[in-house]
Parts: C-alpha cells; structure tokens; sequence
C-alpha cells in the first residue's frame, strides 16, 4: 500500500510539474510564469534603470560612455562609429527587445510559430506581398555596393546580441514569459526587414483592385463621380506657381485597354491615416529671427512605443533624435548644423498585373506574345503545436503572385502579380548616415538623393537660416491613370520603364512665402509634368495649416507647438453648416432641439471636453452609412468615397443615384437623407448614454488608446484625455495619431529642441516610467532635450551612467 500511495503521489507530482511548465493554449507555463525567483515577479523594477553601470564587450575597441536623462533616453559617447552603433543596439535591446522581435516575426510572417495556426492567414499574407524578399534584396545590394555601411548595421547587430547573450530567462521581457519562446540571435536582414516593413505600413496602400471592381460595376462616370482625386481646393506642398525648370521625361504611349475583372484582394490595407505634419518657418517670419522645424508623426499608437530617443556622439557625429527600435542611426532629428523632418509622401508605387500563366504547372506565363518562365518559392511555415504548412509561390518579373489559386476569395480565379516599388534593391540607411552627418543643404539633397521609399516629404531647416522641403523617393514614369487600374501582366506598354529622375522630384528652398509645410496632402498643381496619383491624399489638415501659417507672425517656438495641438475639424466646418440647414428645428422634439442647438453653436474645435464633436462624428458617420450602402452591400470588395469625395457629392451632386433609397418608393433627396439620420443619431447617443458611465465628453466618446501590441488591457492606456481626430492637425484618433512630436529651433550657430510622445523609452510594464509620457503628450507638455556635447556623468539632468569597456 505504502508503494502504491508513493507511486500515486510520485506520478501526480510529475503531472504536476509537466502542466505547470507546459504551455496550454493560450495560457503560460504557470510553473514558470509564476516563479518568483524567474517569473514575471522579475519584471517588476524598483528602479527606473536596471542596466549594469559597468559592461565589457569583446566587440568594442574602444570605451564608450552612456549618460540616461530623465527622460532615460540614452546619450552615447564613442570614439567611433563601429563603438557607438554597437551601444545604440546594446541598449535599445535593454529597453525594447521584445517589441524588436515581435514586430519583425510579424514582418516576416513568422507569427505562426509563436501564436499558432490563427496567425497563418497573416503569416502567408506578408509572405506573398514580399517583405522578406525585399528586405534580402536590400540585405544582397548593401553588402555587395556599400560594404563599409554594411560593417556598421553588422556592430549594431552585434550589440543587440551580445544583450540577447547576457539574459537568463528571470531577465526576459514579460511578453517571451507570456507567450513561452526565447529571443532568438540578431542579423542584419532583420534590420532590413525593419524597413520592408515600414514601406508596408507607408506605401502599399493601393486601391487599384477597389478601384477595377467599381468601374467594372458602375461604369465611368459613376466611378468618376465617387472617386475624384484632384480639387481646385487642395493646397499642394509645393507652393502653386512654383516653376520646373527641366525637360521631363516622357512617359511611353498609353494604352487604357483595362482588364475589368472582379477581384478579391483580401489582404488587410495599412492604416490610411498613416500621414504626419511638418512646417517650417524661415527667419522673416519668427520673432528672434531664428528658424523653427516642427513634425509630428502619425502612425499607430501603440505600446511599447514605436520610437525610441538616442543621441549619439563621436568626434566627428553629433546628431539626436528618433530612432526605430530594430534600426541604427537617426531617423527624424537634428544634429549641430542642420534639422529634418518627414511626412509620408503618397503616391502610386504598387501595381497588380493579371498573370496568364501557360498550364496548370504554371512555369510559363504569358509577356509580349512570348512564354517566358517563373521562379518557384516553396515557402514553409513553423506553426506551434502543429505539423508545419508549406506554400508555393510563384514570381514574375512584374514581382510575386500574391493572389492565385492557393490564396484566393475571387471566383473568376485571377492571377495577379504585385509589382511594387519596394520590392527593388535600396539604400535607405545610406540616406540616413549621411543625413545624421550633413552640415548644410547640398549635403541633405545628396543623402536623401539615395532614399527610395516609402516616399517622404523631408523637410528641412538649417543654422544658417534656409528652409526647405524635398519630396524624397523613386516614382515611376506613368502615362495617365496608368496602374490606377487592374494591368495585362503581358502588355508592354503597361510595365514601368523609368523611374523619375531624384532632381526631377516637386522640391522647394527658401520659398517667398517664408514657410515650408507637408500635411500628406497632394504635393503639386497642374503646373508639375509628371503624372501624380494616390487616392489617399489628405484633404484639411494642410490646408489648416497654411491657412495659420499665412498669418502668423512673429512666431515663437510656443506657437509652433499650440499649431501641432490645434484641433479645428475642416469636415464639419465645411459640411455641417449645409446639414443643419436641411433641418425643420420648429418639428423637433426636446432633445432633438438639444442636439441642434449644441451643433449650431460649435467653434468646429474638437477639443478634448466638448460635446458636440462626439455629436458631429456620429451623424457624419450614419450619413455616410446611409448614402453608400450600395457599396458597403456590393458581392464586390469595394471601398467607400473618403471624407472629401463625399462632402462634394452631396453638395455639388444633390441628385446623385445613390442619394436614393431604392428600397421605398419616395425618391429621396439630401435633405431627407439630412433628416433620416439625424433622428438616427438623437436616438443612437440617447441609447448610449442610457449606458452607465457612458458620456458625449468627446475624450471620452472617441477612446484615444495607446495599445499594447498583444492587444492586452491592463498594459495599455485607455481614453487618454486628448482632442483632435483625424483630418485635424492634432490628428489623434482612437488607435492613431501623433506617435512622436517635435520642435527644432535653429539660429545663431545654436539648436534647441523639445519633444513628447506617447510612451516611454522602457517597454517593460514593470518599470516604474513605463508609458510615463502619456498626459504629457495629451496635455501639450514638450520635454526640452539634453543636446550637448560636453555631457557627462555630473551634467544637470543626468540621472544614471554607464561604461562599455572593451574585454582586452
């Protein structure tokens, strides 16, 4: 019996153990999670740095000192650059490993190994549209053309794991704990991958499959009145009447002989509010004469924060600025002589193209009346718990297949080849590097001269007084409304044949007006010779922008930053006057008379404790519901007319077709559509705040959340109390908004610099500053930034210091 009873417990205790350390769905080993000796106890930090004060590395050849402020962004002080960018990657990993890995798995489509089969779709979808395949294209071409970079990315490689290399698994991130996967080595293709990713987010945001199923539906004039892309009232980027003084070069001859078949691109599109603001104003319209780059990057809001501070010195480098965590160098910033800013320049860099392939073995597809042949990927996917799932893919010298019979909604099972601009060799860090070192403007038109995309509008100021904005990036060549359609993958004349040259790209210096400014919007007027197209062009907030910046005068830094914050919402100033006039307030009842009066008497500022913004977002939102149900009920994917698109149809198209409800037998007109909906919104809200704790406070209606990457609650900040939305200047919506703000001055052989974003520099939950800057960034509250060569460990607002030694 004794044996038995040992036997029974002996085998219960193993059980025990093996479910304790085991991983069960969802749910981490509890045995280890739990520890408190290894656990996620061990994330909890006293302090706000946790890093050791002294480090050896068998890397470095040289000391190297870095000096946390309180804003624990690190200030690293090499003697060279192979030093310093292994310490950028040493101690970017301290504070964000996690966040590095798990962006760069999703890239790569790898998420699968960690979060098994539900992330297989995705997985196959980065796979197909070829961010791993770009980012080896541009690993190959650095190695090969600028080795002596290369050696550069490798050092930060290198610093990142020799951090992996110290860490027991009591040291990991929470996140590996919950998920249970180890951080696996660095290399430099994942650096590359950084930046595939990026032009996923920035420049892959076609409509062009949409834009096919509409036309083919409705017919041209239709199409033509949904989707107008060109407006007398956009105020370009580049000043109108601003002359091109070269010859063009010319496009090859059109041929609009468009393939009108229904699609199914399935594929999740970036977020289109993925944009930014810059402007800058020269020394003739400031108080001190000095000059003032602001930007503001709009991009997920998320946790860990997307950026992260750096200041990195060397005798012959001093630049300061946001770094992505993954990525060496400078990315957005300023150094001693010059600052620079970006916005994300739009533009039609992707193209489908219907593939005709010979048989069913589909080695051969049909180009130029001749059979040419493929390239076979098979592609295998890792799944956690799961036998591994392979995949075929099949390249053209368009660029991948990204839909075909294996990944496919479409019944008319279509082919279609994605060739975009991403996919071609790069040298984006290039750009960069020689950016962080640039003294003046010759030299920032020469580094960004070898940026290929995503395309930005870089704008640019210096000690010396000049401004400027470049539109940096390569353009195809295009003939009219070439690619803004599904393409014959065999017809000639719809391939690209040249890109635009760089010197050729809409650019501007020291313009009359005294001031530069970018707001995603469209970047040229007529007077531009190139064909210019992107369906996401943003329609206010430059606008808003150069409407204060005419009349602003005697500027100081403060007004810069008040502008960066300014809330007015362009769409209801335009439209809700001609909303409310369709209205009968004598018919109301008494909240519909609440709801009008409190619209009638709004500034149009959606500032962040108003009411009738959350009142105005709505009726705009069940307006646009109502008028283009058509679209939203299509068997066809399709999208709906933007913000702008629709303003114009209902006010210059008042007996448009779908303005009608086709299911009564009253012919509706906008007045009624007007009246429908307003009624629909008094009593949706009054709904709502028939809810508990439920209120129109537009802050608290709208839900700006800084989310955490696992999409967890308790890690994320929630109704952060901020105004704005997307289409104001302070375009902060419920998941994005202005990930990273800044304010360069510059004059006088000095630079002063203020930033705030949402966030922190540590990523760790456990930190006592983790996401510490949130209501600063809410509020308004820029943080002024240590920029001094002479730190060291005794400089005022120095908090923490440490020393990397070489090991020898």
């Amino acid at each position: 019996m004794k044996i038995f009873r040992f036997v029974f417990f002996f085998i219960l205790a193993v059980a025990l153990g093996v479910m304790l350390n085991s991983k069960v769905g969802v749910v981490p080993p509890l045995g280890k999670f739990l520890s408190p000796f290894h656990g996620f106890w061990q994330n909890a930090e006293n302090e706000a740095i946790s890093i050791q004060p002294k480090i050896t590395s068998d890397f470095l050849v040289e000391p190297v000192n870095v000096y946390y402020d309180e804003q624990l962004i690190p200030h690293i002080f090499a003697q060279n650059e192979a030093d310093l960018y292994y310490t950028q990657g040493y101690v970017t990993a301290h504070h964000r490993l996690w966040q590095m890995e798990f962006q760069l798995l999703a890239a790569d489509g790898r998420l699968s190994e960690i979060l098994g089969s539900a992330a297989l779709t995705f997985d196959r979808s980065q796979r197909r549209i070829g961010l791993g395949y770009a980012a080896r294209n541009g690993t190959e071409l650095f190695k090969s053309e600028e080795p002596e970079l290369f050696k550069l990315i490798e050092s930060y490689t290198a610093g990142i794991n020799d951090y992996i290399n110290s860490l027991k698994f009591e040291d990991l991130p929470i996140e590996y704990k919950l998920l249970d996967y180890w951080p696996e080595p660095w290399t430099p293709y994942k650096s590359f991958l950084f930046l595939s990713n990026m032009q996923r987010a920035l420049s892959s945001g076609d409509t062009d499959l949409e834009n096919t199923n509409a036309l083919k539906l409705w017919g041209r004039e239709v199409f033509d009145i949904l989707y107008q892309d060109k407006f007398s009232s956009t105020d370009p980027i580049i000043p109108r009447g601003t002359p091109f003084d070269f010859e063009p070069v010319q496009a090859s001859e059109p041929d609009s002989s468009y393939l009108l078949s229904f699609t199914d691109p399935f594929i999740e599109k970036p977020n289109p509010d993925n944009g930014s603001n810059s402007f800058v104003v020269g020394q003739q319209k400031t108080a001190n004469g000095k000059v003032i780059l602001t930007n503001e990057l709009d991009l997920n809001l998320t946790s860990p924060s997307i950026w992260y501070l750096v200041h990195l010195n060397t005798p012959n480098l001093n630049v300061m600025g946001a770094s992505f965590p993954g990525v060496p160098m400078v990315i957005n910033g300023f150094n001693d002589s010059i600052a620079w800013g970006e916005t994300n320049a739009r533009g039609d860099v992707v193209d489908w193209y219907s593939i005709e392939f010979k048989d069913e073995s589909r080695d051969e597809y049909l180009y130029n009346g001749n059979w040419v042949p493929t390239r076979t990927e098979i592609e295998k996917f890792e799944i956690r718990g799961e036998d591994p799932f392979y995949d075929t893919l099949i390249y053209t010298h368009h660029g991948p297949v990204v839909y075909d019979r294996n990944f496919s909604g479409n019944s008319e099972k279509v082919n279609l080849a994605m060739k975009w601009n991403a996919h071609n060799p790069n040298k984006e860090y290039k750009a960069f590097y020689l950016c962080n070192k640039a003294n003046n403007y010759d030299d920032f038109v020469e580094a960004f001269s070898n940026f290929s995309g995503p395309a930005q509008n870089i704008s640019y100021a210096s000690t010396s007084g000049d401004i400027a904005i470049y539109i940096s990036g390569k353009f195809p060549v295009k003939w009219e409304e070439q690619g803004k359609f599904l393409m014959d993958g065999s017809n000639t004349k719809h391939e690209w044949k040249e890109f635009i040259p760089f010197e050729h790209n809409p650019n501007v210096l020291n313009p009359e007006r005294g001031f530069v400014s970018s707001a995603n919007q469209f970047p040229v007027d007529s007077l531009y010779p190139y064909y210019v197209y992107d369906y996401h062009y943003d329609r206010y907030r430059g606008r808003r922008i150069n409407d204060r910046l005419r009349v602003m005068e005697q500027i100081e830094v403060e007004d810069m930053m008040k502008l960066q914050y300014d809330n007015f919402n362009y769409l209801a100033f335009e439209s809700l006057p001609m909303m409310l006039d369709s209205l009968d307030s004598a018919s109301f009842t008494g909240f519909e008379l609440e709801y009008f009066t409190k619209l009638k008497e709004w500034d149009y500022f959606n500032e962040a404790d108003r009411e009738a913004p959350s009142i105005f977002k709505t009726w705009w939102d069940n307006l646009q519901t109502k008028l283009w149900d058509e679209i939203d009920s299509a068997e066809v994917r399709l999208f709906k007319p933007d913000w702008y698109n629709t303003y114009n149809v209902l006010r210059n198209f008042p007996d448009f077709e779908m303005i009608d409800d086709k299911r009564t037998s009253i012919v509706e007109g906008t007045g009624d559509l007007y009246r429908i909906t307003f009624k629909e919104t008094v009593n949706q809200l009054e709904e709502y705040l028939s809810e508990d704790g439920s209120k129109l406070t537009w802050y608290l209606f709208k839900n700006t959340t800084i989310r955490h990457l696992l999409r967890l609650g308790p890690l994320s900040s929630k109704q952060v109390k901020v105004g704005g939305y997307r289409g104001t200047v302070n375009a902060a919506s419920e998941l994005n908004g202005p990930s990273w703000r800044m304010v360069v001055e510059l004059g006088d052989g000095e630079v002063n610099a203020w930033g705030v974003y949402p966030g922190s520099q540590s990523g760790n939950p456990g930190n006592p500053m983790y996401n510490h800057m949130v209501d600063d960034w809410a509020s308004g509250d820029y943080k002024k930034l240590l920029f001094d060569r002479s730190l060291n460990a005794q400089s005022k607002g120095i908090t923490y210091s440490i020393q990397l030694d070489p090991s020898n």
